[in-house]
């Protein structure tokens, strides 16, 4: 599991400004998140919309799309 641990700059208020700050971090963040529209967030172990704020969260887990059977 890739962990990493960040200081969010000010303008990072909710999941979807967390998404776009990310993807201007590098080019592994840019292509994992090209359609951040399907990415599944939790904030604190609980899935939350992408509006969500990211104040006072503790950890904030991304999951990409997944298939299976």
């Amino acid at each position: 599991m890739a962990e990493e641990e960040v200081e969010l700059p000010a303008g990072v208020t909710t999941v979807e400004d967390l998404l776009h700050w990310l993807k201007g971090r590098g080019e592994t963040y840019d292509m994992a998140l090209q359609a951040p529209e399907i990415i599944r967030v939790a904030i604190d172990h609980e899935h939350v919309d992408h509006s969500e704020p990211v104040a006072g969260a503790r950890e904030i887990a991304l999951f990409p799309p997944m298939t299976g059977g």
